[in-house]
């Protein structure tokens, strides 16, 4: 469990990504999201092993809730299975721009 929240802490400004757009709907992140969430209930490592209770459906690798890490576009599957589609700083930036 301290791996995993260390990977939570180490990954908190994709999560907060994630959650953001998870409040505010765009098009394309939506579409990005139902592509890798289905990638991910196909996969092995889908289950209940979330870093923090009530999240879940969560990846088991890293803890992180499908809904935020789906939508969180400078993230990636910890399996590889999808890749990240912006770095953070690119993310920043587009979040600048709103």
């Amino acid at each position: 469990m301290a791996n995993k929240l260390k990977t939570l802490w180490d990954n908190k400004s994709q999560i907060l990504e994630g959650i953001k757009n998870a409040m505010i709907r765009d098009e394309f992140v939506e579409d990005v999201s139902k592509h890798r969430y289905d990638i991910c209930n196909k996969c092995e490592s889908k289950g209940d092993k979330c870093v923090v209770i009530g999240t879940s459906p969560c990846c088991n690798e890293c803890g992180c809730s499908l809904a935020f890490k789906t939508r969180a576009l400078s993230t990636e599957c910890p399996l590889g299975k999808w890749k990240a589609l912006m770095t953070e700083e690119e993310e920043d930036e587009l979040d600048n721009l709103d």
